[in-house]
């Protein structure tokens, strides 16, 4: 049945033709040279390019980009259309059906496979060796490029995005905890953090760490990590069945939330999300948080400007990698890669802007502005990553990530996974009484169960 859908939505954007993009939003300004990605036509062209808010000044940071690709591409107009991270697949999947769409859209990594299935987005597999080969990027990055096993590429690595450990380096040192010896191991991890919970600094408290619970839009993020540290993974290697209720995926989810059972966690933070959890350990209620690169860059940035430069957290904090688990450390591989929409008229002009931000010089300058990491190894080398010592840790991290299986289903598994997982926090903040161990093997249950039914319609 979800074969013969897929191949109705085919024909039905197939039948539509070639109509052009709908968008809103800025357009680019011109001056300057460059013959990078230049195009041999002198036909006006207006890309029409949908991206998420990834940046503060989110179409003027695109457009300064990729000035260099316009400067030297007078006849291409970019006209940018952002989209809403909560609206943004709603609206993707319609362009995907009728056929009516950008010509260059930026997906979360865990969107390509479904929008591939869809048939909505160019082949692009005979562009890899232009583009510098598959090894050109980080491997986890690369592995969101297409359906797993369909030998086709689909979507482009743009940017990462990947956790690490954010901590004051006063409170270790009034401790007297080495952080290279406390983030070694899970078991290292947690001692350091029981003698840190409810020390005295400056006159107040301070919790070991902040978590954010289940209304976070990375709840599914969250469990990676400790998951995969565990041994357990979501689905088997045949990505025919659910996995993440085995006794090494259960393991890892008891470690994670384990951290609030124990009281290293106020029961309040579980009902804040990622930016409040952040903005708390900016102004000194924890010694750890969980987060990534973007963090570094508001720690840099002034308040006037949207920033936390001022706060007491950007004075004294450094960076460091998830510890090591039972079977290894792992770091969650998020962020965006590029497609070309199947049904744009301006492929050609479409590819070259493509190619163009993933040189070296766009993925540093993009970098720059949105605070993820770049996707191509070479601009991973620039001193704007490694002379930066928090920088330079998230370079190291980003050797340890690991991607959620390239399966169309993702998307509907992950919405169950955040259900769930979901109602796991309820279970650890006493939302359903007393807790007890077995409530979490029964929630996992659950989900494998509605997972391993949309794996089967997915056949």
């Amino acid at each position: 049945m979800y074969k013969k859908i897929l191949v109705v939505l085919l024909v039905l954007m197939l039948a539509l033709g070639s109509l052009t993009g709908c968008g809103s939003s800025s357009t680019q300004s011109n001056g300057g040279s460059s013959n990078q990605s230049k195009s041999t036509s002198s036909e006006k062209v207006t890309l029409q390019v949908w991206i998420m808010p990834n940046s503060p000044q989110t179409v003027d940071d695109f457009l300064n980009v990729v000035k260099p690709f316009t400067d030297a591409n007078p006849n291409i107009k970019i006209k940018v259309t952002v989209l809403d991270w909560g609206s943004a697949w709603t609206k993707i999947t319609t362009a995907a059906t009728s056929g009516v769409g950008p010509d260059v859209l930026q997906l979360g990594t865990t969107w390509v496979p479904a929008i591939a299935s869809m048939g909505a987005l160019e082949d692009l597999t005979d562009k890899v060796s232009d583009l510098g080969g598959a090894s050109a990027f980080l491997p986890a990055a690369w592995n969101s490029t297409g359906i797993k096993n369909s030998g086709k590429t689909s979507a482009v690595p743009w940017f990462v995005d990947t956790r690490g450990i954010f901590y004051r380096t006063d409170v270790f040192e009034k401790a007297g905890i080495d952080p290279k010896q406390a983030f070694a191991t899970w078991d290292s991890f947690l001692d350091a953090a029981k003698k840190i919970n409810n020390m005295d600094i400056n006159g107040q408290k301070i919790a070991a760490i902040g978590l954010p619970g289940k209304n976070d839009w990375n709840v599914v993020h969250n469990f990676a990590s400790w998951i995969w540290g565990a041994g357990g993974d979501y689905l088997s290697p045949d990505d025919q069945h659910a996995v993440f209720n085995s006794q090494a995926a259960l393991k890892g989810i008891d470690f994670y939330t384990g951290l609030a059972l124990q009281g290293l966690v106020p029961k309040a933070v579980l009902e804040k999300n990622s930016t409040d959890v952040e903005n708390l350990f900016a102004k000194g209620q924890f010694a750890m948080i969980f987060s990534g690169p973007w963090l570094v860059k508001n720690f840099s940035t002034p308040a006037d400007k949207g920033g936390l430069s001022d706060t007491i957290a950007a004075k004294n904090y450094a960076v460091a990698n998830l510890p090591e688990g039972p079977a290894g450390r792992f770091s969650f591989f998020g962020g965006s890669d590029l497609a070309i929409f199947k049904a744009s008229t301006h492929k050609t002009e479409a590819y070259n802007l493509i190619k163009y931000l993933v040189t070296k010089e766009a993925q540093v300058n993009y970098a720059k502005v949105s605070g993820m990491l770049p996707a191509l190894k070479e601009a991973l080398d620039d001193p704007y990553i490694t002379s930066d010592p928090h920088m330079a840790v998230f370079k190291e991290i980003a050797q340890y990530g690991r991607s959620y299986p390239a399966v169309p289903a993702w998307g509907q598994i992950e919405n169950i996974l955040l259900t769930h997982l979901g109602n796991v926090w309820d279970d650890v903040s006493g939302v359903k009484g007393p807790f007890n161990e077995n409530m979490i093997v029964d929630e996992m249950n659950k989900a494998a169960e509605e997972v391993d039914g949309v794996l089967q319609q997915s056949k």
